[in-house]
């Protein structure tokens, strides 16, 4: 497997539709967090809809059994604050189409992460496509501040010389074409 450049992905943007909406260039440095396009991967924008997790009525978290109403508060707004060593759940702004031989992992920016926020993404598997589901971590015991529409997170992007015997999409995956904040499924 190679990381693939800003060439490669610039290519795979505009005539695979790889990446929806795609930024050319990497923008914002100085007045947002920095988003678009970089050397060898994707600043991705977190969206302006949090679910924003609480505890108050759940004694445990269990991935089988999450229920939606009485662990998450909805939110929408430019700027979501999230509680002290919690977390929210968010989705990208752009929407991928992930091909056969690709496989792309996502990585917290570090102007978030020096500051105790941790973005949590599993990988994007070959053939998988759809909003990606964010988890948003608070590590500190301070609230902290996401900007919505800015960049939350790096896609570096992986070609291998071919293409995997069975993609996400051949095994129609749970969360394939999902849009907005999925939360798990069994």
């Amino acid at each position: 497997m190679t990381i693939k450049s800003d060439k490669w992905i610039r290519k795979m943007a505009r005539e695979e539709g790889m990446i929806e909406p795609f930024v050319d260039s990497n923008v914002g440095k100085g007045e947002a967090v920095s988003f678009g396009l970089s050397s060898y991967g994707y600043d991705l924008r977190v969206g302006d809809e949090f679910k924003i997790f609480h505890n108050a009525l759940m004694p445990v978290i269990d991935p089988k059994a999450i229920d939606e109403e009485s662990s998450f508060l909805d939110f929408k707004g430019d700027v979501c604050t999230i509680p002290p060593n919690s977390f929210a759940l968010a989705t990208s702004v752009e929407y991928f189409r992930i091909p056969e031989n690709v496989l792309a992992v996502c990585v917290g920016k570090s102007t978030y992460a020096r500051c105790g926020i941790i973005t949590n993404v599993t990988p994007f598997e070959p053939g998988w496509e759809g909003h990606v589901t964010l988890e948003i971590s608070n590590t500190t015991p301070l609230p902290a501040k996401i900007y919505a529409n800015e960049g939350l997170c790096q896609v570096l992007f992986f070609e291998s010389d071919e293409a995997c015997e069975t993609s996400y999409r051949n095994k129609k995956g749970k969360y394939q074409h999902q849009r907005g904040i999925t939360l798990p499924r069994i």
